[in-house]
């Protein structure tokens, strides 16, 4: 018999996610016959101890007969037990200076840890995440932003109705006035963006309409790949190449800037890649969009003026186009750029998003997980034994005292 725990988030602030719900822990234990769930109780979490007591599922705040330990978010060091199997999102792999112990502790406490970051398939492409709901909550966020900014229409937040469901009811008697909207990215975020176009009958122009036309209701282009990037030399653009050679290509958001309203950035970026604008472009007359939705949120990123994250009781903030200082949001005038950044959006939807992530995590991982010698797991194991496992000896400056 396998014991799984799924443990108590401990990070603050808290998150509310879980990586299987009530009715999953109880299909895996019927599907599976040699696994055992435990739930560590939890006064936080979107489905509460009741729940998972409803479904059959036991309740222990001791989880050190568990053979598998699962949550979300980094597992503080001084509630790491050693010897086990551990599955979150460690936030290690770029060697982020702020979980070093937390990757030292991992090694030492001997503990084998596989990141979901890292679990992908044969070529590459991730297999868990909350994209596609930050996607959802971030679009709903900027429309939200929107409508407050001018008082033109009014948007409960997701939270407060508490599933897509209720969100995408809501929509039914929605109404939005004419607005041209600008959507990056080309994953699970932009996937989630581009289901709430859908809920609204937002309707899809080519990238070049935008700029020449104009509509009696509201629209959105979809700008990725070679809409939104190109090399320098030759005008091309490769996937693959892009990738690789990032700093071979530039951007080519600018001229969308003087023809938008609402930007909702979901594209990923690092230092090599060239931003969708710079923050001179902001203080330009001709600058045009009065929100940006930034759900991938990169402060100081694709998106300059994105000055650090936001928080779900406080999703939005104002920018002042001229000195680009900080200011009130919601203010109904077009001298200022209010910004969204919220960096844990799925955290409005929860139950929604762990129902989205348990799927995916029983239906991808959860097999490899019990078989020996899974490429798929040992793809993501970052250490084990003590030690870093090959793929990720470039940590060992990180990870070893």
């Amino acid at each position: 018999m396998i014991r799984i725990g799924l443990i108590k988030e401990r990070k603050s602030p808290a998150d509310n996610r879980v990586a299987f719900t009530p009715e999953q822990c109880a299909l895996i234990q019927q599907i599976y016959n040699d696994i055992e769930i435990v739930v560590e109780p939890s006064d936080t979490r979107c489905f509460a101890d009741e729940d998972y007591e409803a479904s059959g599922i036991e309740l222990s705040d001791d989880l050190s007969n568990c053979d598998i330990l699962i949550g979300i978010k980094e597992v503080p060091v001084d509630h790491l037990i050693p010897n086990k199997t551990y599955l979150f999102f460690s936030h290690t792999k770029k060697k982020q200076p702020y979980n070093q112990k937390l990757m030292r502790a991992l090694v030492k406490k001997n503990i084998r840890m596989i990141d979901y970051e890292c679990l992908t398939h044969e070529d590459g492409q991730r297999i868990l995440g909350f994209a596609l709901y930050a996607g959802i909550v971030g679009a709903h966020n900027g429309l939200m932003a929107y409508g407050k900014k001018f008082g033109l229409y009014e948007l409960p937040r997701a939270y407060e109705l508490k599933s897509f469901k209720d969100l995408a009811k809501y929509y039914e008697t929605l109404k939005l006035p004419n607005v041209k909207i600008a959507i990056t990215g080309s994953g699970k975020v932009a996937a989630g963006v581009l289901e709430i176009m859908a809920q609204l009958d937002i309707e899809s122009i080519e990238p070049q309409d935008i700029i020449d036309k104009e509509f009696a209701y509201p629209v959105y282009t979809y700008l990725k790949g070679h809409t939104l990037y190109r090399r320098k030399d030759d005008l091309s653009f490769g996937r693959d190449d892009f990738h690789h050679h990032p700093e071979d290509y530039e951007c080519l958001f600018k001229p969308y800037l003087s023809h938008t309203d609402i930007l909702m950035n979901g594209i990923y970026w690092d230092q090599h890649i060239e931003r969708l604008f710079e923050k001179e472009d902001v203080q330009q007359p001709d600058f045009k969009i009065d929100v940006i939705a930034d759900i991938t949120c990169d402060v100081n990123g694709s998106v300059p003026i994105n000055i650090g994250a936001s928080t779900i009781a406080e999703p939005v903030y104002g920018i002042h186009k001229k000195t680009l200082e900080r200011t009130a949001p919601y203010l109904p005038t077009n001298d200022t750029v209010d910004m969204m950044a919220v960096d844990n959006l799925p955290n409005e939807l929860p139950r929604d998003a762990s129902q989205y992530f348990g799927v995916h995590l029983e239906k991808y991982v959860l097999k490899e997980l019990l078989k020996e010698g899974s490429a798929l797991i040992h793809r993501a194991t970052i250490c084990k034994e003590g030690k870093l496992t090959d793929t990720y000896e470039y940590l060992s400056d990180y990870a070893y005292e």
